[in-house]
């Protein structure tokens, strides 16, 4: 038997019916949506309102989307990894509480932290359990409940974050087409401009800490803006330049929905037309972990076999890193 390649065979997504306009951020912080359309390219973003309901819920109808569009038994998924930082709860991981929700008994499931460069960690940890030829159907899903971790009298986060999940679903194929390259990166230093500053070990959540609001999302939006645009740019252009590809080659752009101006310094660095770039951040704003699954959901009618796609993100920690792949249906 010839090599193994990982290759994405379904996509699923949710997203919550609510949505929180700019309009509606208007009559709760000093802002307007001239102002966040602006400088990041939102207009709206969907909130999982329901007290409830958890990441896991949102993870679990984008995988029940697609077992029924491959018209799969649950028990068939061997592995589902769940890149989020919103777990339901420290632990069990979200990925245990997404098996036993969709039925995955012969899973094993853990979670992911790299925070919005998730998805793509989780992608190429699956691919590798593919290529092993130990497993044959792996989901890798990635989804965060943003608005759980938000602060929303604070006007320079709450207007970017929104909350969704998607999945794909991973098979091996002796075809050319799946996940060819990969580029992964980190740099813990940048923990002081992006983080959570309680909950964890290091500072346990106490009335002091809830008090402070220091259980949060904290951002220091210049200079995390200013490691987005060259380190995202920068991997997007390596993984070009390591696999031999010119903008002509490269059939579409999967960016992480941060801001369209990241998004758009990043095309521009790989010398690609707008036309070439996947954009919803629009109608979702920042899901974190979701973004790259999600575009591959609203673009998956517009995607065909052998599609060169370049996937990439950046996150807090900081993490970032680009994924290369032939689309395989």
């Amino acid at each position: 038997m010839g090599k193994i390649n990982a290759a994405i065979t379904a996509v699923g997504g949710y997203i919550p019916e609510d949505v929180l306009s700019n309009k509606d951020l208007e009559k709760i912080v000093d802002t307007n949506d001239e102002w966040i359309f602006s400088r990041t390219g939102i207009k709206e973003r969907r909130i999982l309102k329901d007290p409830t309901k958890a990441t896991s819920d949102m993870a679990a109808e984008a995988v029940k989307e697609i077992l029924k569009k491959k018209n799969l038994d649950p028990a068939e998924i061997d592995l589902i990894i769940v890149a989020t930082v919103t777990p339901d709860m420290p632990f069990p991981s979200t990925g245990n509480l997404v098996a036993h929700k969709v039925g995955a008994v012969n899973a094993f499931s853990f979670d992911i932290s790299a925070a919005c460069s998730g998805f793509l960690y989780a992608l190429v940890t699956g691919q590798r359990f593919i290529e092993s030829g130990a497993y044959k159907k792996v989901i890798i899903v990635g989804a965060d409940k943003m608005s759980s971790i938000i602060d929303y009298s604070d006007r320079t986060t709450c207007i970017i974050f929104g909350d969704g999940a998607g999945a794909v679903l991973l098979e091996g194929t002796n075809e050319e087409v799946g996940i060819v390259d990969s580029i992964l990166k980190s740099d813990g230093s940048g923990k002081d401009l992006l983080h959570i500053k309680s909950g964890g070990s290091l500072r346990p959540a106490s009335e002091e800490t809830v008090k402070n609001k220091e259980h949060y999302v904290f951002q220091d939006g210049r200079h995390v803006f200013k490691f987005a645009v060259t380190n995202m740019a920068d991997v997007s252009h390596d993984i070009m330049v390591r696999n031999n590809l010119s903008a002509d080659d490269i059939t579409w752009l999967v960016p992480h929905q941060a801001n369209l101006r990241i998004i758009s310094a990043t095309a521009e660095r790989m010398n690609l037309p707008m036309e070439k770039v996947m954009i919803n951040i629009e109608k979702y704003g920042n899901t974190t972990a979701g973004t790259l699954p999600l575009c591959l959901w609203d673009w998956e009618n517009q995607l065909k076999k052998g599609d060169n796609i370049v996937l990439a993100a950046f996150g807090g920690g900081f993490t970032w890193g680009a994924v290369y792949l032939k689309w395989a249906y």
